[in-house]
């Protein structure tokens, strides 16, 4: 019999890829070109993800690989390279036969963005790999560059036919954050992006939405009957969503002076999360239908009237951190004595909808805290009325429900219970999820996710040109603000920021929760 039966309109349903799970997502013949090859981003996450989904059998036989840099590198000396950084960061382990069919595939292109040759020798490089690799004229760029360049270098592509994709096959441009300072580069970015490639052919990496714990969040509140009636402004109290790093800038002056805690992350990672937590249910999981739902939650985002009270930004000074004595940021090198550029920000914003009316979602993050942690937090209400003595709930807290996103992967739920003994005494427990023992396989590293899906041209976790804009519109007051008014406060390395960000919840009778 037949896959399709005409006698009876039977399906195999083996065939049928809305049922087969048995094979996961496969890319189709493609190759990828990454500019800034040379770069950190490169070498510790884009080659490992590329060699993790060759490892797992998702990348075609003939997959190209091309690097572009201003190094005096032969193809042999790229591969050298690719291969150091796979043996020191990936995620998988190292096979020799997945290795050596990649491996195949790499070339390497020397020059700079304005050197027309160099750009003429990565079109014939590109064509070579076409005819000897069957790439289907399928490619991705990938500018891992300063974004002072990402104009000269879309622009340069264009002028050497490389954004014009061959009929039936595509060309694709890959975008790392950060999309513009402002409101007015943002989108003056969309537009010269948009001039060389098709907004849909414009994939901007967030890589925390490439995270597994982050795409849970949609399960969790979807897919479960238990949390979508409490998860209201009738039940949930407020919401805080915390990225800490426990590092300073490191190396990053030259990126990170003058761009900020506030710009570097809440306006991406941050207004992200706050996206998908507050979303309504969207139609269908496509890219069309949950943007449509973000971009709802943003434009509804209210900010507060008094940004003095409701807004805090930080600096880290000298002190201890994991038993080591660090430098304060106006001590590091590259950074200028008078700099005012945060690295801590704290914001307290509303979101002006039937569901979330009245409910505070505190956004907070900084550099030199406690411990690197990620989470977003949804602590609810206290009971509306307590049989119990005062005496007897002393040390019980709010329900919360914490989603970890990093390090410790998983979903605690915290509730008040009695503890055991003679005394009605109330304390809170916890009940933990974690990834790592819930599942036999670990999770995959969010860049290999996300590579995959710019070859599958699958563009759900990747913001659209229209929320990077609204989530400039939420920033761009709370920055003129600042740069108007005084410093940012001081704030020890190791500590968890400023006092005045811990009075900025204290005058609403709330506190930070501790990671």
């Amino acid at each position: 019999m037949t896959d399709h039966d005409s006698r009876d309109g039977w399906v195999n349903p083996l065939h049928d890829p809305a049922t087969d799970r048995r094979l996961p997502r496969i890319a189709g013949p493609s190759g990828l070109v990454i500019f800034g090859v040379t770069g950190d981003l490169s070498r510790k996450k884009l080659m490992p993800a590329v060699y993790d989904l060759a490892n797992r059998g998702l990348l075609p036989p003939g997959f190209s690989l091309v690097g572009f840099a201003r190094r005096d590198w032969e193809h042999e000396d790229f591969a050298q390279e690719v291969h150091d950084a796979v043996k020191a960061h990936a995620r998988t382990p190292f096979r020799e036969e997945v290795w050596q069919e990649l491996s195949q595939g790499m070339r390497f292109v020397p020059g700079v963005f304005d050197d027309d040759e160099a750009f003429k020798r990565l079109r014939e490089t590109v064509e070579e790999l076409d005819a000897a690799r069957g790439t289907s004229g399928n490619f991705a760029f990938y500018l891992s560059v300063p974004p002072k360049f990402f104009p000269q270098v879309v622009r340069q592509l264009k002028r050497h036919g490389l954004s014009e994709a061959p009929h039936g096959s595509w060309r694709r441009a890959v975008i790392e954050k950060p999309f513009g300072h402002d409101l007015a580069s943002a989108e003056e970015l969309n537009s010269v992006v948009h001039e060389v490639f098709a907004p849909r052919e414009v994939f901007r990496i967030d890589h925390y939405l490439g995270k597994e714990t982050v795409q849970n969040i949609l399960a969790l509140r979807f897919a479960n009957t238990m949390f979508e009636p409490i998860w209201n402004r009738s039940y949930v109290d407020h919401v805080q969503i915390t990225m800490a790093e426990d590092i300073g800038i490191g190396g990053r002056a030259g990126y990170y002076d003058g761009i900020g805690s506030a710009r570097d992350v809440i306006q991406n990672h941050l207004l992200q999360l706050l996206a998908l937590t507050a979303m309504e249910e969207p139609s269908g999981f496509d890219a069309d239908a949950l943007v449509e739902e973000k971009l709802k939650v943003l434009r509804a985002v209210k900010l507060p009237t008094d940004l003095a009270r409701h807004t805090v930004r930080g600096q880290y000074t000298g002190g201890w951190q994991g038993g080591e004595k660090v430098l304060g940021y106006l001590e590091e090198a590259g950074i200028s004595p008078q700099s005012k550029t945060d690295t801590y920000a704290a914001i307290r914003l509303e979101i002006d909808n039937r569901r979330w009316a009245g409910v505070p979602f505190y956004l907070r993050t900084g550099k030199r805290l406690g411990r690197r942690v990620t989470e977003i937090a949804v602590v609810f209400q206290r009971a509306p009325h307590s049989p119990f003595d005062t005496t007897d709930t002393q040390e019980l807290g709010q329900n919360a429900l914490v989603i970890r996103v990093q390090p410790d992967e998983g979903v605690t739920v915290r509730f008040g219970s009695k503890v055991p003994g003679t005394q009605m005494e109330i304390r809170d427990v916890t009940m933990d999820f974690a990834y790592g023992e819930s599942f036999t396989e670990s999770s995959p590293e969010a860049y290999e996710r996300l590579l995959l899906d710019v070859l599958l041209g699958d563009a759900n976790l990747f913001p659209r040109h229209q929320e990077v804009e609204e989530s400039w519109r939420i920033l761009d007051p709370i920055e003129e603000y600042w740069e108007r008014h005084g410093r940012p406060a001081p704030y020890p390395a190791g500590t968890w920021g400023p006092a005045e960000a811990d009075r900025m919840l204290a005058q609403e009778g709330r506190s930070w929760r501790r990671p």
